[in-house]
């Protein structure tokens, strides 16, 4: 299996006792399955899958008294098991589809004749009620696709070389430029591969960008069913803000605009559609914020706002017309950038950044605003070769000096430092 870096989270719950069952989250292949089944093969000697969408008999299992004992002889009775005490864990995947066994998690847990861990890809949508959610029962680790490190990790590349890059990253000191070459032809791989599982594993197995392509694809139709099976009455709409955000990504301002998706269009009609995509993890929200301040939530916008896809791989998938093949040729400003800076919104939000960007009266955009150290910081992302060239960071460092905790322009380029401003190769944003 892939090296991911949710296994030491799982590793700590399993160190604690698994005192509360583990609910996985995340969008769908994001490979929350495999690293579970890759984990109980490592700890424990019995190990029961127990998928409500494969499997839809076993929703039954949790019709009647919802105790341990009925349960497990219910499940045992329909050829799940063996479920032998202290040595078993209880894998309930797609939980979405059985509201009772989230309710029966507080009751299995309190036995603790096994270990649970429960995954779903839709768990934030409440598409079914749940009789009773087990609160305080529970330790939720949200997943994402591969970041960029983990994709590195995937083609080989060592941890010396990681720490070469830290240690560039941390004194603000330029990477050596063979290794600095290197990470950015990787870097240009991630961009077109993005980070799904299937995916990565299919470019490193042959990088073939066709097979890699034919995963995107597959991907996407998955995602367009889970939207027409769970969204209900808004369905058409969510498709429509899902195709959507391609192209509104693809325009020099990279704003929402719901006029795009049909005249007349209120935030109103849209909010829910929208919403729903946020919770299924298949897109994330950059809120606009007008005012420097801290925190940025109290000031947002919620009216403003850019909608980034939840892959880079899957986002070029959509976008075509030989994308790809640009970006591998070092043309990573195609479509304006959609791909690099939906990379840096995509690697933010893994690391659990809320998304804003600053925007005073249409004037002095910067792209991020994050919190550090009770401070504000800037990031502009520039994919093509002017990228020190940042009138509004420039301004933004001059009118909120006191405010400012770190200016950052994220481009093709090496490290260094001209005044205020730190100057980032694009691969680093997994340190940020």
């Amino acid at each position: 299996m892939l090296r991911r870096k949710v296994l030491p989270q799982i590793e700590e719950w399993h160190q604690g006792g698994c005192r509360k069952a583990l609910l996985l989250t995340g969008a769908r292949q994001v490979g929350k399955t495999t690293v579970v089944r890759e984990f109980a093969k490592q700890h424990y000697a019995h190990f029961v899958e127990v998928n409500f969408v494969k499997r839809p008999i076993a929703q039954k299992a949790f019709d009647g008294d919802l105790d341990t004992k009925t349960i497990i002889t219910n499940l045992s009775a329909m050829g799940f098991g063996p479920f032998v005490e202290g040595k078993t864990l209880v894998f309930l995947d797609e939980i979405q589809e059985c509201p009772n066994a989230r309710t029966a998690i507080k009751f299995l847990v309190e036995e603790h004749t096994y270990d649970f861990i429960e995954s779903g890809s839709l768990l934030g949508i409440n598409y079914k009620p749940v009789p009773s959610y087990p609160v305080g029962y529970e330790e939720e680790i949200a997943m994402f696709p591969f970041d960029f490190e983990e994709f590195l990790w995937a083609n080989g590349i060592s941890d010396q070389v990681f720490d070469v890059l830290r240690d560039s990253y941390l004194h603000e000191t330029p990477v050596p430029d063979f290794i600095h070459q290197q990470m950015s032809q990787y870097y240009r791989q991630f961009l077109a591969v993005g980070g799904m599982p299937e995916a990565v594993q299919t470019f490193v197995n042959n990088p073939d960008f066709r097979a890699v392509e034919k995963v995107h694809r597959s991907i996407l139709t998955t995602y367009r069913a889970d939207i027409t099976q769970y969204a209900g009455k808004d369905q058409v709409l969510v498709k429509r803000v899902f195709d959507a955000i391609p192209s509104e990504l693809a325009k020099e301002d990279k704003r929402f605009i719901l006029a795009d998706l049909e005249k007349g269009a209120s935030r109103r009609k849209y909010e829910d559609p929208t919403q729903w995509l946020i919770d299924a993890g298949i897109a994330y929200y950059s809120f606009n914020t007008a005012a420097f301040e801290l925190p940025f939530e109290a000031t947002e916008n919620r009216k403003l706002y850019k909608l980034y896809m939840v892959d880079t791989g899957l986002l070029g998938s959509i976008l075509l017309k030989g994308i790809q093949f640009q970006v591998l040729s070092g043309d990573i400003s195609v479509n304006e950038g959609a791909l690099t800076e939906n990379y840096v919104a995509c690697a933010l939000s893994a690391k659990g950044i809320s998304l804003h960007y600053y925007d005073k009266n249409s004037k002095q955009e910067l792209d991020f605003i994050i919190e550090e150290q009770n401070k504000i910081t800037v990031i502009e992302v520039k994919s093509g070769e002017k990228y020190k060239k940042h009138t509004s960071l420039d301004a933004a460092v001059k009118d909120y000096t006191d405010k400012i905790h770190r200016s950052i322009v994220l481009s093709r380029y090496n490290v260094s430092r001209k005044d205020n401003v730190l100057y980032l190769p694009l691969y680093m944003t997994i340190f940020i």
